[in-house]
């Protein structure tokens, strides 16, 4: 059990039946009346946030929430199917707790299959997959505008941004949600969502794109090229 006084962001805690997890927190000591605590809670299950206030003497269960790392095999219709690296045993998931986190995903991938008291809620894809470009408008004379970008489908089926240059390359994508770059202080690479490709490089390693130094060699290549 935890008290609400003791709340911290991130603790994950079984109110009302509900399975939420702290994100936002502050103690209120009004004027008048007594101390209490205002919350952002989210519900693990279904993602939804909602404020509420609690006394500091309140308590709650904690809520374990279980992340195995299993492998996706493949799909069947409307079932995902992954194996556990420990025990090697197979799991078949439903299109419906699947959702959108496996339009970034190959088969073999490794991912985050999350439960709790054994019942599977959903599924994290890797923070880092590469895609091949499968398709995408050939690039024109002069297509070297700054931020413009065109739609371009992976391997995997799914629809991104990408610069104009870009072609049926290999390029390292970014699935949501989101995270940083390894050593960019922005989003890295060809990114699922709209933010681009990073701006900045600094302590990228060598094997990973960023845009700053890429896209001049590609577009000295091209007009060599034309």
């Amino acid at each position: 059990m935890i008290s609400a006084g003791d709340f911290r962001n991130g603790v994950t805690l079984e109110i009302d039946g509900q399975v939420v997890q702290v994100i936002e927190f502050q103690h209120v000591k009004p004027g008048k009346g007594a101390a209490f605590v205002r919350t952002k809670l989210k519900n693990v299950i279904n993602g939804g946030v909602v404020e509420r206030t609690f006394r500091p003497t309140e308590k709650f269960p904690q809520a374990r929430i279980d992340r195995v790392d299993m492998q996706y095999l493949y799909a069947d219709g409307d079932l995902y199917n992954f194996m556990n690296m420990d025990n090697y045993e197979q799991l078949a998931i439903s299109s419906d707790i699947i959702g959108d986190a496996l339009k970034f995903v190959k088969e073999n991938e490794l991912c985050k299959v999350c439960s709790y008291n054994g019942s599977v809620f959903s599924v994290e894809p890797p923070l880092f997959v590469e895609l091949e470009v499968t398709e995408t408008e050939p690039g024109f004379k002069g297509d070297t505008a700054t931020g413009a970008s065109k739609p371009a489908t992976v391997e995997t089926g799914a629809t991104v941004s990408v610069p104009l240059f870009v072609e049926a390359i290999r390029s390292r994508l970014i699935p949501e949600p989101a995270s940083t770059f390894p050593g960019c202080k922005r989003d890295g690479s060809v990114q699922a969502g709209q933010r681009g490709w990073s701006k900045d490089c600094s302590g990228v390693s060598r094997s990973s794109f960023c845009y700053e130094h890429v896209a001049p060699v590609l577009e000295a290549l091209y007009e060599h090229l034309q």
